[in-house]
């Protein structure tokens, strides 16, 4: 049984245990998910569920850690550039 194997068991399980007295709040959550989802997108049933958004997500295969170079800086920079009446408006609003 690989590592992965293993944490999808005990998180299984954590998961089960997380969710004992809470089943009418999950029947709750699931009926208020088929009345407000369109049908097409219940496939993705977990994309809306408030249950199923208060757990961490799985590990999974393609999770890594992005090591940055030794000689990286961080940098300070303007994520979209504004003009200088964009920018008067923006500043506006943060104020407001």
């Amino acid at each position: 049984m690989t590592t992965l194997e293993k944490e999808n068991i005990v998180r299984w399980a954590i998961d089960d245990k997380e969710n004992w007295g809470r089943e009418e709040e999950i029947e709750e959550d699931h009926r208020k998910i088929k009345e407000l989802v369109p049908r097409k997108f219940l496939k993705w049933r977990k994309v809306f569920g408030k249950i199923e958004l208060e757990r961490m997500p799985t590990r999974k295969v393609w999770d890594h850690a992005i090591d940055l170079k030794e000689m990286f800086k961080l940098q300070k920079g303007r994520i979209y550039l504004l003009s200088k009446n964009e920018r008067e408006e923006v500043q506006n609003f943060v104020e407001d």
